[in-house]
């Protein structure tokens, strides 16, 4: 470890685990105490607390566990007619009781993931000027420039562990939704505790306002945001320097996740920065990781190896690219250069296949891998010349990998890999059916966002969703805990090959390339034990190693209960 790091001394992060302590002591009582969405227990506060805590005559009498707090949520929450209603019911327990909204998300998450994120979540960002209904996050606008750093004061918390911030430029594959991109960050930092044990109240959900070009935005009297076109130039750079340089002053541990980053400004973002302070790009490096993992997985199937792989990408954005960098990197794991590597990717944006000679100037992200061949336009005679083993849709352009181009791709390869990514649903490049379908069921297939199992020809095919839930919140949780000063390609390169390890025979049996969300927590707790060792190897964590590393890693994880409270 390098002499110029402090090291800190491993110890229990929050004093609240520690099991000899008999309660916790709070300076809140009666109304401001059950109106704190942190600290509300609602019918669950015992007589004692209720005596002590000024909440007698505030809550109905009976004393009410947890666990049945959650069948009256399940109750209420089944009556409801679809996705988009459930999210606001579900945003709604949020805002008061957060303890037991993770104790109801955390129990049900394999049906309430699509709920509080993709694709729903998609919905509620496009509608949240018209849903919404309490302040959560903080909002830093044009309008507040220059006092950045003593609007954070204002945020009740004092220690952060984990930022999601965004500037709300590409919301999924929605575009642009403006200062309405909050919700994508509400609902990362929902899954970062649900699924890695981040403490609720060591969270902050952040946009950065800089205006919107959406036009339908710019007009709504509901929209939230401020009304005037996106900063551009060095404008805009300033702004997120100043939003960066503040929020590091005030919580200086902090590990900050860009989010939904237009490509001009994901990748210079992301260069800028990666190296001077904790933080990464869930589209670029999250995304990465889990297709990696997933191909991973799908090689298992086929018996392949990675470096004889041919791969087709529709789309040549952040997350595309974020891809094709942790592929090559497993490439060069199997003995190739990085530049052999590439040799073995096809891009296709707008124009067609990205080449050296078509004409037009290529974005820097998409210099490494254009070709020195014949410039191709159409995905399909892309794919009748390469002859790909796997094809990867990252183009927000639903059914833009049609039948004619499937049935090509299953002409020249026996179990072609499908991956259609884009989010949400609605923008997805085919569906599992018509993949199963179009390749007489030959078709290895994975999603960005769900779809139902698909039975075909008498055999259940259950189509793997290549979430970045199942990547970010253990690398954010072992970046933070170790105290990291950097997460590396090295981290998100470890988090894939954990993850496709967990993959057992049965899923790869019936198609699905990643593991059952239901363990969740236990495949955050073994990518972030992994992501510790690699901040180790490489130098970079501050915290002395424990004993016993995956314990305390596990310990440092929150659990939905109520604690005892006191005054």
């Amino acid at each position: 470890m390098s002499d110029n790091k402090s090291v800190v001394k491993p110890t229990y992060r929050y004093e609240v685990d520690n099991l000899n302590q008999s309660s916790w002591k709070i300076n809140k009582r009666g109304g401001s105490l059950i109106h704190d969405p942190l600290l509300n227990k609602g019918t669950g506060f015992s007589e004692q607390e209720r005596e002590e805590l000024g909440l007698l005559g505030l809550v109905p009498p009976k004393v009410v566990s947890i666990d049945d707090q959650v069948k009256r949520i399940q109750e209420n929450f089944n009556r409801l007619p679809g996705p988009f209603e459930k999210y606001i019911f579900l945003e709604a327990l949020h805002d008061r009781n957060e303890t037991l909204y993770f104790k109801v998300l955390i129990d049900n998450l394999e049906e309430l993931t699509p709920i509080v994120y993709t694709p729903t979540v998609g919905k509620a960002c496009e509608h949240y000027g018209h849903i919404y209904r309490r302040a959560r996050g903080m909002y830093f606008s044009t309008r507040n420039r220059g006092h950045f750093r003593e609007m954070m004061n204002n945020w009740a918390q004092d220690e952060i562990d984990i930022i999601v911030v965004t500037d709300g430029s590409r919301i999924l594959g929605l575009g642009d939704l403006g200062c309405n991109g909050m919700g994508i960050s509400i609902g990362k930092l929902a899954l970062y505790v649900s699924c890695a044990g981040i403490y609720p109240s060591k969270t902050l959900p952040a946009v950065l306002d800089v205006g919107t070009n959406n036009e339908e935005l710019l007009v709504d009297p509901l929209y939230l945001g401020v009304n005037h076109r996106r900063l551009t130039g060095d404008d805009y750079y300033e702004m997120v320097d100043e939003f960066v340089t503040a929020a590091l002053d005030k919580w200086p541990d902090a590990l900050i996740q860009f989010e939904d980053f237009t490509n001009d400004h994901a990748f210079p973002l992301l260069e800028k920065y990666r190296h001077k302070i904790v933080c990464f790009n869930d589209d670029i490096q999250g995304t990465g990781s889990v297709a990696l993992a997933g191909v991973l997985s799908g090689l298992r199937i086929t018996g392949e190896k990675l470096i004889d792989q041919r791969i087709v990408f529709l789309g040549a954005g952040s997350a595309a690219i974020g891809i094709a960098n942790m592929i090559a990197a497993g490439m060069v794991e199997e003995g190739y250069t990085v530049e052999k590597a590439r040799e073995r990717f096809w891009f296709i944006d707008t124009k067609g296949l990205v080449t050296n000679n078509r004409g037009d100037k290529l974005a820097d992200h998409k210099i490494p891998f254009a070709r020195d061949e014949e410039y191709v336009k159409a995905l399909v005679d892309v794919v009748k010349k390469v002859k790909p083993t796997i094809l990867m849709g990252l183009s927000g352009q639903p059914g833009s990998f049609s039948k004619e181009v499937i049935e090509e791709l299953n002409r020249h390869v026996d179990k072609p890999l499908i991956f259609a990514l884009s989010n949400p649903t609605s923008k997805a490049e085919c569906t599992a059916e018509q993949a199963y379908t179009w390749t007489d069921g030959n078709g290895i297939f994975s999603s960005g966002s769900p779809f139902d199992p698909v039975n075909y020809k008498g055999k259940l095919l259950s189509p793997g969703q290549g979430n970045n839930m199942y990547i970010f919140p253990g690398v954010g949780l072992g970046a933070s805990v170790c105290k990291s000063t950097e997460v590396t390609d090295s981290m998100f390169y470890i988090a894939a090959k954990t993850l496709a390890e967990m993959v057992t025979d049965e899923s790869l049996d019936c198609g699905n390339l990643y593991p059952k969300l239901s363990n969740i927590r236990e495949i955050s707790l073994k990518i972030a034990v992994a992501v510790c060792q690699v901040a180790y190897s490489e130098g970079l964590a501050r915290l002395e190693k424990p004993e016993n590393l995956e314990d305390f890693v596990e310990n440092s994880m929150f659990s939905p209960y109520y604690i005892p409270y006191s005054k």
